[in-house]
């Protein structure tokens, strides 16, 4: 069996730290049109969550029609749960948001009753995410903070550090994503997931080494104790990610 976190985090009958990792597919796209046919073509594959990547939207600085776009979205997945998460372009967003825009449309996205997970950088202003943290608290979202790294793997007291940062700053899901330039600093990453599992944190963990070195950490990450992957359904949001049937097919011998 593999790690468990003592404390899950459930989400519309999804359980995240429990007997098997759960798989997220990413959704990306520049017009409401686009991501609403996004999410009617996603939704078949029946994946655990879905990630509305808000940064590749055109529209992010009206906020209305983001909220719009928004309802009409949950409408399409259903009871899927959704995470919504627009990423700052120093860790990967897909262009640069003042910090005031991002924190009014997280905010507002939130406040909605549409969003179930909200993904934000533990490099915000401490401000940004107390704010973000009380919106997920009012409406009942829980809230994933992270920290990504496109140019290395730093080491395992590092990336253990920054899980655990994230779990006292208020994390109800603590993420890390690193770039290896080795073979072993996947297994950096792995072991360093592994040692927070066990000794350290009790909130489920996301830990993904990406690239395609990195690409076995989304398939056997659960083993060390990360609590969910990301996949491909139409697009991918990171270089790594697996489709969504064949690692469906791969967890489903790991976690039997």
């Amino acid at each position: 069996m593999r790690p468990q976190s003592k404390r899950k985090v459930t989400v519309r009958n999804k359980i995240i730290g429990g007997p098997a990792p759960l798989i997220c597919l990413p959704l990306v796209a520049g017009k409401p049109s686009e991501v609403l046919s996004q999410a009617e073509a996603l939704a078949p594959f029946n994946p655990d969550l879905v990630e509305w990547r808000i940064d590749h939207f055109e529209n992010t600085e009206d906020i209305d029609n983001s909220i719009i776009t928004l309802k009409a979205l949950r409408e399409r997945i259903g009871n899927i749960p959704l995470i919504f998460t627009c990423r700052i372009d120093t860790e990967g967003g897909h262009k640069s948001i003042s910090g005031e825009n991002r924190l009014v449309l997280i905010k507002a996205a939130v406040e909605s009753g549409e969003v179930d997970i909200a993904d934000i950088e533990m490099c915000n202003a401490p401000d940004f995410i107390d704010t973000v943290k009380n919106a997920c608290d009012r409406s009942g979202s829980r809230l994933i903070l992270s920290h990504h790294n496109f140019d290395q793997t730093p080491d395992e007291a590092f990336i253990t550090d920054k899980l655990v940062r994230a779990g006292e700053m208020g994390a109800d899901i603590a993420k890390i994503a690193v770039t290896p330039n080795s073979h072993k600093d996947v297994l950096v990453l792995l072991n360093a997931a592994l040692n927070a599992r066990m000794e350290h944190l009790d909130i489920p963990i996301i830990a993904i080494s990406m690239g395609p070195e990195g690409r076995v950490t989304r398939l056997a990450g659960g083993v060390f104790g990360s609590d969910l992957t990301y996949a491909v359904g139409k697009e991918s949001s990171a270089q790594g990610q697996i489709p969504i049937d064949e690692l469906r097919q791969a967890m489903a011998t790991l976690y039997r």
